[in-house]
């Protein structure tokens, strides 16, 4: 079972991979590194039908471990990481939690689920999920009693309230806008804020279901986006979709979908001397143009990655192609794409003209993720093959630079490819971008040609 544990989160199929006597263990050798922070975790979750199972389980294994389990109920994932940096009336005193635990499937199918945890206002992530899952792993025969005792919390409205008054000067605002939440769990705080605040807005699918009854919640995948598409072409300007647990966004005008690096540009448009963290994938007009107006920096891809770096670097803003975008400028450094949507409407409030701004950017020819499949045993070493080869022939093939902090990025003097090994899943993902269309084809021709031979070599 050691799959399930993976570089950013703890995921897998409900009753199959996550068991009740599984879920139990993750819980109590958890809580064994949350009670050497201090005493309290906040637990959440979101909207997928066997989350409040897996929470009495998950509740359980944190009692036996005993750490004081704070319960705030159904929410996107950002409010549980807003509740870590936030304290909490308990027992007559404030409360700051050790450690926070939110059970989310995130975008997968309605059958899975998981965890993504924070301890000490950290993620919890990589080698230290890999050494939880081989402890839990090595106690299957260790029996944790059910007791799901846990002090409610306001977790949601505690988060509401926040963001309330940081945009407050947003009330009465009407852009004419329309938002997708997919039945996720985002629409349990999209809603109250809009209300609070004012702002009229077409709702599609705010009621949480997780089933998914109407599109899959991944906004990222542009088959999900036709319902948004269908109100724009009627009526709203402006169109926000978010994934399953509310942290990542789909910006959309009538005429384009900004994606989530261009987004990082045009918030470092509205900071002074601003410091970015873009992931391998971001497009190259993002570092040209933030470099333009202050720093970039390249980075690994996956939200805990970034957040780490964000914190090490200080940085203002980082963000992900896929619409992970993490404001430390004004806010915690976590991804929630929630927040982000009111940073756009303040900039649209503001004058801020996404299309134009967008139309004035160089043209370049660019791909989504493509993916080819691999196995979990083979994908990192094809990598590896895929840089002693590109090493060898980088006069041949006129490669300008070869940047290897999340597999490799090969960049050429019209254009650039990419190809990295996902952490979470058995593929390659490979991104292309160039000056040219012909270029973005001999790009693609090349770096395929040279994926086969590295794969050839592995075996």
């Amino acid at each position: 079972m050691q799959h399930i544990y993976r570089e950013y989160d703890i995921r897998g199929v409900y009753g199959e991979d996550l068991t009740e006597k599984r879920v139990k263990l993750i819980g109590y050798f958890l809580g064994k590194r949350i009670k050497e922070i201090g005493d309290y975790a906040v637990v959440t979750y979101d909207a997928r039908v066997h989350s409040p199972k897996l929470s009495d389980w998950l509740v359980s294994g944190l009692n036996a471990a005993e750490v004081i389990v704070l319960h705030g109920g159904m929410v996107p994932t950002p409010v549980n990481y807003f509740c870590n940096f936030n304290t909490f009336r308990v027992g007559g005193k404030d409360v700051v939690p050790a450690g926070g635990i939110q059970i989310t499937g995130s975008h997968n199918p309605p059958e899975y689920n998981g965890f993504k945890i924070t301890i000490d206002k950290n993620p919890f992530f990589g080698e230290d999920i890999y050494a939880l899952g081989r402890e839990v792993e090595s106690n299957t025969s260790m029996a944790v009693p059910t007791e799901t005792d846990s002090i409610k919390i306001d977790a949601l409205g505690a988060y509401v309230d926040y963001l309330a008054k940081e945009f407050e000067d947003l009330k009465g605002f009407d852009p004419k806008i329309a938002v997708d939440c997919g039945n996720g769990a985002a629409g349990v705080a999209i809603d109250p804020l809009l209300e609070r605040l004012d702002i009229p807005a077409h709702k599609l699918f705010f009621d949480p279901d997780g089933t998914f009854p109407n599109h899959h919640p991944d906004p990222s995948e542009e088959e999900n986006l036709e319902d948004l598409k269908r109100l724009l072409q009627n009526g709203a300007n402006y169109g926000f979709a978010f994934d399953g647990d509310g942290d990542r966004i789909a910006f959309l005008s009538r005429k384009y979908n900004f994606k989530g690096d261009i987004l990082a540009l045009f918030f470092a448009q509205t900071m002074n001397d601003p410091t970015v963290i873009g992931e391998v994938k971001c497009s190259q007009i993002m570092y040209d143009g933030i470099n333009e107006i202050g720093r970039a920096i390249m980075h690994k891809t996956g939200h805990s990655n970034l957040k780490v770096k964000l914190k090490e670097t200080g940085a203002d803003l980082a963000a992900e192609v896929s619409g992970h975008i993490f404001f430390n400028d004004r806010y915690f450094g976590y991804d929630d794409a929630i927040y982000t949507m009111f940073r756009i409407l303040q900039m649209l409030k503001d004058g801020f003209d996404f299309d134009g701004e967008y139309e004035k950017l160089p043209k370049l020819y660019s791909t989504d993720e493509i993916k080819i499949e691999t196995t979990d045993s083979k994908k990192f070493a094809i990598i590896d093959s895929l840089k002693k080869i590109l090493d060898s022939q980088r006069e041949k093939l006129n490669i300008k630079d070869i940047v290897t902090i999340d597999g490799v990025r090969v960049i050429f003097d019209d254009g650039w490819g990419l190809v990295r090994a996902s952490n979470t899943t058995p593929i390659l993902v490979t991104r292309y971008e160039a000056k040219s269309e012909e270029a973005l084809r001999r790009i693609m021709d090349t770096m395929s040609r040279l994926i086969e031979e590295a794969k050839k070599t592995v075996g």
